[in-house]
Formats: C-alpha cells, sequence, structure tokens
C-alpha cells in the first residue's frame, strides 16, 4: 500500500470527522469527488487506488481529471470548482503529511478555479408567492402539510437541508413566535415567524400531535420528507400555481427560490443587507449582494435620485404587437 492511501483514510477519519466536525454533506460530497478522480486514474494508469502514489496525481493529471468532467461527463464550471475545492483540501493535509511531495502537492495547490457567468437570482414576488402557498389542497392530508411547508420556507427562508432537519420542538409559538434551526456549518440560528407562519404552523403541530424530537414534516409512514421529495412536492405546485398566476410561467421554480424570495421581500420593506445575512444564516454579506442586482426597484430608486427633476421616469413597454409584427416586415 502506498503512501496515498492511509493520508486518505486520515483526510475523512481525522481530518473532516475529527478536527473540522464537517457537515454529513461535506463529506458525502468530498468523498464522491475522490471516487471519481480515483476510478478516473484506474481508468487512465490500470493502477489500483492502494497502488496509487502522489507522483501519479500531478497538476497535470488532476487538470486532466477536470477536463474529463466538463468535456465526458458533462459537469458546468460551478461543478468542476467544487470538485476542485476537495482535492485541494485533500492536498493541504497531504502536505503536512508528505513534505517530501512538497513540489507535486504546491502545483495542484496552484491550479485556479475557472470562472463562470453568474446567474441572476431568480424570486417569487409577492402575487406569486401566495399563488404557489395556495396551490395545495388543504382537504387532503398531504396538502395542510405542504402548505405548512412552503410557508414557512418562503417566509422564514430556510434552506431545503434545514427544512427536513426540523423537529416538532423546534417551532416556538405565541410571544416572540420563531423557529431555531441549524445551517451550514452547524450553525444554528433562531428565525422569527412572520403572522401568517405562525397560523399555519399552529395548525400543523396540532394535526401533527408528534413528540418534542419528532420530525416536523414527514411521510405518511412518519420519515421525515428527503430533499428530492421536497424537490418533488415543490415542482407539483408550482404547476398547480401557474394555472391560477400566469407570471409563473416563465419561472423555473425549486426550493431555493423560496429562499431567494424570502431575501427579496426583506430587500423591498427596506431591511439591511446586514440583517438579511443573518436572517439567512449568510457567513458573510457579500452573500447578500446578488440580490441587490435582480432587485430592479432598488435601481429605478436610484436613477430616480440622480436625474433631473423634469425628466419623467417610466418602465420601458414593449409597443404593440401587431406595430411590432409590420416593422419586422
Amino acid at each position: 500500500m502506498t503512501p496515498i492511501a492511509p493520508t486518505l483514510q486520515a483526510f475523512f477519519t481525522d481530518r473532516l470527522t475529527r478536527q473540522l466536525q464537517a457537515s454529513p454533506r461535506t463529506i458525502a460530497s468530498y468523498r464522491d469527488t475522490l471516487r471519481l478522480l480515483l476510478a478516473f486514474a484506474h481508468q487512465r494508469t490500470g493502477r489500483q487506488p492502494s497502488q496509487l502514489d502522489w507522483a501519479d496525481l500531478n497538476a497535470r493529471f488532476i487538470s486532466a481529471f477536470l477536463e474529463h468532467l466538463e468535456t465526458d461527463r458533462g459537469n458546468g464550471a460551478r461543478t468542476r470548482n467544487l470538485r476542485l475545492t476537495a482535492i485541494r483540501s485533500l492536498f493541504k493535509y497531504a502536505a503536512l503529511r508528505h513534505p517530501e511531495h512538497a513540489a507535486v502537492i504546491a502545483q495542484v495547490l496552484s491550479i485556479p478555479p475557472k470562472r463562470h457567468q453568474k446567474r441572476q437570482v431568480t424570486f417569487l414576488t409577492a402575487t406569486e408567492a401566495s399563488a404557489l402557498i395556495n396551490a395545495p389542497d388543504t382537504s387532503r392530508w398531504e396538502g395542510r402539510r405542504d402548505r405548512a411547508m412552503l410557508t414557512l420556507a418562503i417566509h422564514a427562508g430556510l434552506r431545503v437541508s434545514e427544512l427536513i432537519a426540523l423537529n416538532c420542538s423546534d417551532v416556538v409559538l405565541g410571544t416572540g413566535a420563531h423557529v431555531r434551526c441549524e445551517g451550514k456549518g452547524r450553525k444554528q440560528r433562531t428565525v422569527p415567524l412572520t403572522s401568517p407562519a405562525q397560523a399555519v404552523l399552529a395548525s400543523r403541530l396540532a394535526e401533527r400531535t408528534g413528540r418534542p424530537g419528532d420530525p416536523l414534516f414527514v411521510t405518511r409512514t412518519a420519515r421525515r420528507l428527503s430533499r428530492d421529495a421536497i424537490e418533488q412536492r415543490v415542482a407539483t405546485h408550482a404547476s398547480t400555481a401557474r394555472e391560477r398566476c400566469p407570471s409563473l410561467s416563465g419561472k423555473q421554480l425549486h426550493p431555493h427560490v423560496l429562499r431567494h424570495s424570502c431575501a427579496m421581500s426583506l430587500l423591498q420593506a427596506g431591511v439591511d443587507t446586514t440583517v438579511i445575512a443573518l436572517w439567512l444564516g449568510h457567513a458573510d454579506v457579500r452573500s447578500t449582494q446578488p440580490y441587490l442586482h435582480a432587485d430592479l426597484t432598488i435601481k429605478e430608486q436610484a436613477l430616480a435620485l440622480v436625474a433631473p427633476a423634469e425628466v419623467k421616469h417610466d418602465r420601458y413597454k414593449p409597443q404593440d404587437k401587431v406595430l411590432a409584427f409590420l416593422e419586422a416586415l
């Protein structure tokens, strides 16, 4: 067995689990990355993972693996960079244990992430959010559960993982109503509940009648909802909501859009970005900056402050379709 095998094992058992206390999702992501890397190495070199050495995983090889992810597996730049982050973390740990391979490790650590185009944040307006919340059929048990889940996601801005992990005892109603959740990096935070969220959660808890440690959102077999299940429920109710709210037709809805919608509603209400970062559990206030770019209303207000008073400000409106057709001939 070459030196890479025990270091790889210690990276997960000692570095990630004991020292960094990484979340299960982080460990799973790093595991998947290194499985792909070792499989690629076996395909290229014919060696088993236990026979590989650090010299085999040089910068040229890692670059070829990253290229393989994009060209052969069809991964985007974001996924490529995520895989590179896991590889860099392993090599930083290896640098402490294998100084004899310092040159090879340094070359791998110098591989830069790939720049990519940042997509604009998608969010729901108040009307669209209301249509989505009212989409579930509340005459059915699943509909009442989904309505409570959608309301909490939109009003509190919780991540999918946070929704899944909620227990009945995490919801506190009455004076100072709030919900407790654990976000990325095992950071715990408390999010206040709006009046609509309090009402729907009170009904949910009364119907759930579970013990304090029982999950809040469950299947009919009393198991926690999975990430895939929540994504499927959002897609189903989005399809229903589009029939009542046509503006939803041009939007691809997924659970994280609900979190974006919470942030945009706070921003449009005049809440400071530092408070929004605390509300959402962002580690850095810079993570909140994309919402500023997505809000056209804020830009229009800024334009009104600098434009001459005699200039009339109107939002662009497309011309009549018939006239546009004639002009295009």
